[in-house]
């Protein structure tokens, strides 16, 4: 059995892990990589996946880092069925048209942009809408606890993974040549006593265990100290008559923020003056599904429904769906919370509101979940001054909460005693969907208290597992990290300033209209590279 590590190996993004067993290839999730443009790259760079080769799908969840490429593969000739629980099929129709949707709408802005620099050729999405509604038809919903053969030798059980509402972990058994094979993909692990959803299941003692390790290297903050951090938040804008700012993936954490504001407005806590409004169309849709799906809900959450209770409502909530009401929300005077997406800060309407709220003395930018590197959201939260925002340098004068006790994954310790409960000296543990170095930290966890072997693979890595030996094949570094030569960049930049000097040489004589000119776009420069210095 060949595994090959297509996302999410050493990054939280990007999550796919290709397998070969019996003759069948087959893949768990198949998400969107986000971060640097190098990383992005991957996202078109797809004949890796040899989409028209692979038998079916199976997805943990429904988060776009999880879900994001299964159109791409479907216009790229993938044919299979694709596997997930009945709220993540429900959660994956919407949050995939509209991640096509935006494709197209890049591409669109992408050609004009192109066009005034005389280029005719149109810029190709990623995916359409064609291809999302595809994908979606590809759907097979199946139930927690219920193991299916998806192919011959290969038998699947969905478990509840208790991160998103629908959220799996897999127990996959390969059968060869009559001796089976246990693996557990974990998904992402939501952590104990989480807002919604139940707390993880657990499996039957497997032979390799690849688990997520976003937090690998520390844990959140109890809700309850969230919760009051999060009032701190509101008291402190209402206070300066400013807007509390919050950056929140639309599914799950956009819910778990509403939940919360319900608790402190029956505390008394989130003033009856103070509109909350949810700024994505796709929130909102995520909100409706979340109703569709009460048998999925946590016990105490089924117990408010039964009070008469709604914990996803506000008596001062508000909906935003067009781009006028949301554009709209930035005129408006006095405090009010803004709930938007995406939750790193990298698209979508949240960007508005940053660029209008972040440099406000009083405003409160709250985040609520993980930041990844080289986001926006994530330049934020480790202390910038400033930050580049529709090619302005926006400055960071709003008050930064982090509030790590909303996040749906588990923290260090929650992940330790999960694998505890299954643990044994045979298993072998990987480590994918975490950075260097919260795996690093994991990693020597669990060598240290349960004396597992552990492995964390690369981008494009590779291993065959057989009984009592595991082999790891290393990528082609040249595809999978491609170098920086920074000696040619460098250099080249040198000689385009040299050029620049050369040209300008007697420009005091020119126009007076066309030397402003030239010193505002050579001001831009030297404005750009101040921003570039003061990050490296």
């Amino acid at each position: 059995m060949n595994i090959q590590f297509l996302g999410a190996a050493q990054t939280v993004t990007g999550s796919c892990y290709m397998l070969e067993a019996n003759g069948t290839r087959f893949a768990i999730d198949c998400g969107m990589h986000q971060g640097n443009s190098e990383i992005e790259k991957r996202n078109v760079d797809t004949d890796i996946y040899r989409p028209g080769d692979i038998a079916f799908f199976l997805v943990t969840h429904a988060h776009i880092d999880h879900t994001g490429l299964l159109p791409r593969m479907t216009r790229e000739g993938f044919k299979g069925d694709i596997y997930c629980t009945p709220p993540t099929r429900d959660l994956m129709d919407i949050m995939l048209q509209d991640s096509a949707h935006i494709q197209e709408m890049e591409a669109e802005w992408e050609t004009r942009k192109q066009s005034r620099f005389g280029r005719r050729k149109p810029v190709e999405p990623l995916y359409t809408m064609a291809d999302a509604q595809n994908a979606v038809r590809r759907l097979r919903p199946v139930e927690y606890n219920a193991p299916f053969e998806p192919a011959p030798g290969i038998r699947v059980t969905y478990k509840d993974a208790g991160h998103i509402l629908g959220s799996a972990f897999l127990e996959i058994e390969v059968t060869e040549n009559g001796t089976p094979t246990r693996l557990v993909f974990s998904g992402d692990l939501g952590r104990p006593n989480q807002l919604i959803v139940n707390d993880p299941d657990h499996p039957a003692r497997p032979d390799y265990l690849f688990m997520e390790s976003t937090y690998g290297d520390r844990d959140h903050k109890d809700s309850e100290n969230s919760r009051a951090e999060l009032a701190q938040a509101i008291a402190y804008s209402h206070g300066h008559g400013e807007k509390v700012i919050i950056p929140a993936f639309a599914v799950e954490r956009t819910q778990q923020v509403l939940y919360t504001l319900h608790m402190l407005w029956q505390e008394g806590k989130l003033p009856a003056d103070m509109p909350v409004y949810i700024d994505s169309p796709l929130a909102i849709r995520a909100t409706e599904i979340f109703r569709k799906h009460p048998r999925f809900y946590d016990d105490n959450l089924k117990a408010a429904y039964a009070r008469g209770e709604d914990p996803l409502s506000l008596p001062n909530l508000r909906y935003t769906l067009s781009s006028q009401e949301s554009q709209a929300l930035n005129g408006m005077k006095g405090s009010a919370v803004i709930i938007s997406a995406s939750g790193m800060c990298n698209a979508g309407r949240i960007k508005h509101h940053l660029r209008h709220n972040l440099w406000r003395q009083g405003a409160s930018i709250v985040f609520v979940g993980y930041q990844g590197v080289g986001t926006p959201g994530r330049k934020i939260v480790d202390g910038a001054q400033t930050l580049r925002l529709f090619n302005e340098d926006v400055a960071v004068n709003a008050k930064v909460f982090t509030i790590g006790g909303f996040s749906a994954h588990a923290g260090q310790s929650h992940l330790l005693d999960w694998v505890g409960a299954f643990q044994h000296k045979d298993m072998e543990v990987f480590l994918v969907h975490g950075e260097e170095k919260a795996q690093t930290t994991l990693s020597e966890k669990l060598h240290d208290r349960y004396g597992l072997t552990v492995h964390v693979p690369t981008y494009m890595e590779e291993v065959t597992l057989k009984p009592g030996r595991t082999m790891l094949t290393a990528p082609d570094e040249s595809r999978a990290h491609p170098r920086v030569d920074w000696e040619f960049l460098l250099g080249d930049t040198e000689a385009k300033v040299a050029m620049l000097r050369q040209r300008l040489a007697g420009v005091e004589t020119r126009p007076w209209v066309e030397q402003v000119d030239i010193r505002d776009r050579v001001a831009d420069l030297n404005r750009e590279i101040l921003s570039l210095l003061s990050q490296v």
